[in-house]
């Protein structure tokens, strides 16, 4: 094989290099352990998970309840997810609210964003809405159903109220 003095030579540099890692090792054994019960607890915890999900799935037929429903709409690119909406849906509504002083067509153009923005949430929840199709009374006939839907639905916006009262003297 080799000259015997090498050998040990060499085994002697490999114990020298490793002494520092086994120190290491053993100064950080409880947090390596801690590690790997954490990831193992965690582990279990979504595995643990996932079988609830399964069952309450196959309990209430979720694939029946969701059959009907285009999910391709939820992949597309560029898609403001549904708190985004809502986010917009709040604030286009105090500068709804708030129109005292501002122009006609800044109204106009605040109404419109905010219809437009009613629609893509009915579109996200799956409602029916005819904003589009309307105008004049019918149309906020329309934008009250359609935030009366939304907020059956779960998705909450401020009511529409001025923001300055009159004050009694």
């Amino acid at each position: 094989m080799g000259d015997p003095d090498a050998v040990t030579l060499a085994l002697a540099f490999v114990a020298v290099a490793c002494v520092p890692a086994l120190i290491a090792a053993l100064f950080c054994a409880d947090e390596i352990v801690d590690r790997v019960a954490c990831g193992w607890s965690e582990w279990r915890e979504a595995r643990r998970e996932r079988r609830t999900i399964a069952r309450l799935d196959r309990a209430i037929e979720a694939d029946a309840l969701t059959r009907d429903i285009d999910l391709t709409e939820f992949d597309r690119d560029g898609r403001r997810s549904l708190q985004q909406v809502a986010a917009d849906l709040r604030r286009l509504g105090r500068h709804r609210r708030a129109a005292t002083g501002r122009s006609v067509v800044w109204h106009g153009a605040v109404i419109e964003a905010y219809d437009e923005r009613l629609r893509a949430a009915c579109r996200a929840l799956d409602l029916t809405e005819h904003l589009g199709e309307l105008t004049g009374v019918d149309r906020e006939i329309e934008r009250l159903r359609v935030e009366g839907e939304l907020h059956a639905a779960g998705l909450t916006l401020p009511a529409a109220r001025p923001e300055h009262r009159l004050r009694h003297r």
